[in-house]
């Protein structure tokens, strides 16, 4: 019986663990760009191009820091409760706002902007 009931607490312990993984939030470096469409820059130039850029670098800096505070939480709560907060706002901006950065590079590349 010893050996038995040892069992099922392992069994109980391991379920507690693999749970304290489910919902939880997604890594930064694993969020990628959405697809944004290059002809809301093509009017731009290149002082304004540049603007906008660093625009959307200072904004993906804050929801970097955003989503790592997420994970941080997410990771406490999972150990407590056993499931993590999952993506919020944070990530679905930080795509579209990645994706927005890559529009505008590809913008400046096409005007030759430096």
């Amino acid at each position: 019986m010893k050996k038995q009931s040892r069992l099922a607490i392992l069994a109980i312990v391991t379920l507690a663990l693999l749970a304290g993984c489910m919902n939880m939030p997604t890594p930064t470096s694993q969020i990628t760009g959405a697809y944004v469409s290059g002809l809301k820059y093509e009017n731009f130039d290149c002082s304004r191009l540049s603007a906008e850029l660093g625009s959307l670098s200072r904004r993906e800096n804050q929801l970097v820091t955003a989503q790592q505070q997420r994970i941080k939480t997410s990771e406490t709560q999972a150990f407590w409760y056993g499931y993590g907060q999952g993506d919020g706002l944070e990530a679905s901006e930080l795509a579209n706002v990645r994706g927005e950065r890559e529009a505008v590079r590809s913008a400046m590349d096409a005007k030759v902007c430096k």
